[in-house]
């Protein structure tokens, strides 16, 4: 009986990584939708976000009952709890993946994104993408050091988001007031992805020290290293 219970919060910490897997690669297609204005790969990522639904309610779903069965206390209490939170973010990640997608879209056959723009949404992109891999590396190997650099990788997001802000604020804007709407958009998307990935991280290293990430030092780099 034990057994099957270990079992099942094994397959609980699988399903949040394929749910990172698929959100991560989602917001890629999504990026290349939106800046190569493609209707059918921004359709598919739209369609492919019922998949990160159905495993968020299927967790939610087992993490329930593993509470009223089980009764699990100390870690494997802070397992389940977690990872339902976790599940939630990264079911809002794949909903702003979504919203990039149908923002291409909406604006097809026409770019919703300038071309002298095209370099910092391609950079943002692939960002969200990378933290969002390292986020499922860190739900895998449960690394600390590695969940707290998250939030160090997101000053780079954080950079980029005010880099549109400068574009759009700048005297020389001649891309129209629904463009400027687009790219703003389209920034809080890529910056709240990041959160989200940031978040999935930090809630792992409550999972496995017990406290908040705010409450421990970031790794900091051996001199001479």
């Amino acid at each position: 009986m034990r057994d099957a219970y270990h079992e099942e919060l094994d397959s609980i910490g699988e399903s949040l990584v394929e749910m990172a897997r698929l959100v991560g690669s989602a917001v890629g297609r999504a990026t290349t939708a939106i800046l190569d204005a493609d209707l059918k790969l921004a359709e598919a990522v739209i369609a492919a976000d019922e998949k990160v639904d159905d495993l968020q309610r299927d967790l939610e779903a087992r993490a329930i009952a593993l509470l009223a069965r089980q009764q699990p206390v100390a870690t494997d209490l802070r397992i389940v709890v977690t990872s339902l939170r976790m599940s939630a973010d990264l079911e809002r990640s794949g909903d702003l993946a979504q919203h990039v997608a149908k923002l291409a879209r909406l604006r097809f056959p026409e770019t919703a994104v300038p071309r002298d723009l095209h370099a910092t949404i391609l950079e943002m992109g692939q960002l969200a993408q990378r933290l969002m891999a390292k986020a499922a590396e860190v739900i895998i190997t449960k690394d600390v050091d590695l969940a707290l650099q998250l939030e160090q990788d997101d000053d780079a997001m954080d950079l980029l988001h005010r880099t549109l802000f400068q574009h759009l604020m700048d005297d020389r804007w001649k891309h129209g007031i629904e463009t400027a709407v687009d790219v703003t958009l389209l920034g809080r998307y890529y910056e709240r992805f990041a959160d989200h990935a940031v978040s999935v991280a930090k809630r792992v290293v409550y999972l496995v020290t017990g406290e908040h990430a705010d409450e421990i030092a970031p790794p900091t780099t051996v001199e001479g290293a």
